[in-house]
């Protein structure tokens, strides 16, 4: 056996040198492992990974670190010539971008859990690794510790993935569980999950779905071979769902998710996601929806997130585990990590980024999907008859649709079957208008369905 494919090209007595870029929650456990087990990873990677320093803001705080390995400069120490591999765990834009590009540029190996920055300039990220021959790997940017990146790139690279669809986002799916199992309003149940850690004091990334929108980008880049940013994603959040929602699902043996669907579809209105002659579009999406108890993805609760992947040869896999926190946030990481440092020591290269099929965005309005309505109306003959035909005007088709109380207090709910979204929005645009109709009172999407 040579030298080379004993000790690898590196050589066993140079260790692979690391950057900290941030010392939060998630930078916090990545230190600790990098320390605690540091002879563990020397036997998995072929080399020492040695921690050379950790870029913060406050160099003064006591982090539980030798003070030597702090710096508030975090480019000079993406420069230093001792390091080769950089962890980006900052998060948003700048300097993580900057800094990221530098290491990058500079033919240094990037693992990164920044979701928002891959989200919109992952095609610039992955040009300068190609170009410098580095590595970027972000297995944690999409669902923490649960391994759904690596499956998406590598382990389903030779079929054909044709749709995927999950829980992304940990405090909304706290948020509605608890709704859902205590019967409390928004509100309430957003106070409770700030209280105990699940929310932060600024909710709004993560309530208004923004977030779990940057994912969706992330997953459906990767499962369509087709460069999709947050701005290609249509977007819902949670903030308007109420405690009559749940009830409402509950009724129908549903629950209520924020989900991240990511689809191919026809390539016009109607048409079928492989219509011979047409091209195929990628639908992306984040919505609130109604979810039946019998799928696999109403089940997850907490603040534990779940992917299903469905592909032509694989069929339906589902990826689940806990989505965020520092700890498994970290276990992502350090899997990259151990990933990156093998390809220094035996000459390796990451797969890079495929978006050769460059299949257009479908519009939200081009989106089949099913409706669930409830109305309040006026509690006389032929009012059932007059929203049944402002379905048919509009050529969306009833699936059930029944009565609630009397007088003032009677509704109309109605469940569609699937539809175009451009339709079914014209729809309950037109029966907010009918005199006979008091209030469109809330409008759910029907997803998880075999339909």
């Amino acid at each position: 056996m040579t030298d080379v494919a004993k000790n690898g090209p590196w050589g066993t007595d140079r260790p692979i040198g690391v950057a900290v870029l941030g010392m939060g929650n998630v930078g916090t456990e990545v230190v600790r492992i990098l320390r605690d087990h540091a002879d563990e990873l020397r036997s998995r990677v072929g080399a020492p990974v040695l921690l050379r320093g950790i870029a913060v803001r406050d160099s003064s705080i006591d982090r539980g670190v030798p003070a030597e390995l702090l710096t508030t400069d975090a480019h000079a120490l993406v420069a230093r010539d001792d390091v080769d591999l950089v962890v980006e765990v900052i998060g948003g834009i700048d300097p993580a971008r900057s800094l990221i590009l530098a290491a990058l540029n500079a033919g240094k190996s990037v693992v990164t859990a920044n979701k928002a920055l891959l989200a919109d300039y992952t095609g610039e990220l992955a040009a300068a690794a190609e170009h410098h021959r580095a590595d970027l790997y972000f297995e944690a940017a999409v669902a923490g510790a649960i391994p759904v990146v690596r499956p998406l790139i590598q382990s389903l690279s030779g079929d054909r993935v044709d749709r995927v669809v999950g829980i992304v986002n940990g405090t909304t799916n706290f948020i509605l569980s608890a709704m859902d199992e205590t019967g409390a309003d928004y509100s309430a149940t957003l106070a409770e999950a700030t209280s105990l850690g699940y929310a932060e004091a600024d909710p709004t990334a993560d309530v208004e779905g923004y977030d779990a929108a940057a994912k969706a980008a992330i997953l459906a880049s990767l499962a369509f071979h087709t460069r999709v940013t947050a701005a290609d994603v249509y977007r819902e959040g949670i903030s308007k769902i109420t405690a009559e929602d749940l009830e409402t699902a509950s009724a129908l043996d549903c629950t209520v998710k924020l989900l991240a669907i990511c689809e191919r579809v026809g390539a016009g209105p109607g048409e079928p996601a492989r219509e011979h002659g047409g091209k195929e579009r990628v639908s992306v999406r984040v919505y609130p929806a109604l979810v039946p108890r019998r799928h696999p993805l109403a089940a997850v609760s907490g603040a534990f997130n779940a992917v299903v992947v469905e592909a032509e040869n694989a069929g339906r896999l589902m990826f689940y585990g806990q989505g965020a926190g520092g700890a498994p946030t970290a276990s992502a990481v350090l899997g990259d990590l151990v990933m990156a440092a093998r390809n220094k020591f035996f000459g390796g290269r990451a797969p890079g980024e495929s978006v050769y099929a460059e299949l257009p965005i479908a519009p939200i309005g081009d989106t089949p999907t099913r409706y669930h309505v409830n109305l309040q109306v006026e509690d006389v003959p032929g009012v059932l008859a007059k929203v049944a035909g402002e379905f048919a005007n509009h050529g969306v088709s009833i699936s059930t649709v029944r009565q609630e109380g009397h007088g003032e207090g009677a509704r109309l709910v109605v469940v569609t079957h699937c539809a175009m979204e451009s339709a079914l929005a014209d729809t309950v645009a037109a029966l907010a208008e009918m005199t006979s109709v008091t209030s469109v009172t809330s409008v759910l999407r029907l997803e998880g369905t075999e339909e």
